[in-house]
């Protein structure tokens, strides 16, 4: 796989992983049954299998590893901690509320980390 495809891979599959966890989150703000449907919950796991392959093969032939993929990594799992109780293991709505809030500013950082390609994007 060459650097363009995979960067793009990458891109389009951020966009998706972005675009699922809004509208999850706006679900179970609604408290909607969409949420039990199978592919909503298949799908995003997909994807981000697709996310994470792209980003590792950017990280170790393309670019090696750098401080401000470290912090991608570091957030990376903050976001899955907070996506984790915004989705499921959060105790009352407003814990998931604010769980998928905190979880969609952490994407945020991800992002202005990856385009200014330093660990603190807004310096």
């Amino acid at each position: 796989m060459g650097y363009s495809i995979a960067k793009h891979l990458h891109m389009a599959a951020v966009v998706v992983t972005v675009a699922l966890f809004a509208l999850r989150g706006l679900w179970m703000i609604a408290g909607s049954p969409l949420l039990q449907r199978r592919w909503v919950r298949i799908v995003p796991h997909v994807n981000d299998t697709v996310l994470l392959a792209a980003a590792l093969y950017l990280a170790v032939t393309v670019s090696g590893w750098q401080d401000w993929i470290g912090a991608k990594v570091a957030a990376l799992l903050v976001y899955i901690a907070l996506g984790t109780i915004a989705l499921k293991r959060g105790r009352t709505r407003q814990v998931r509320i604010a769980a998928w809030l905190g979880a969609l500013a952490v994407l945020g950082y991800i992002v202005a980390v990856a385009y200014a390609k330093r660990p603190w994007p807004f310096a």
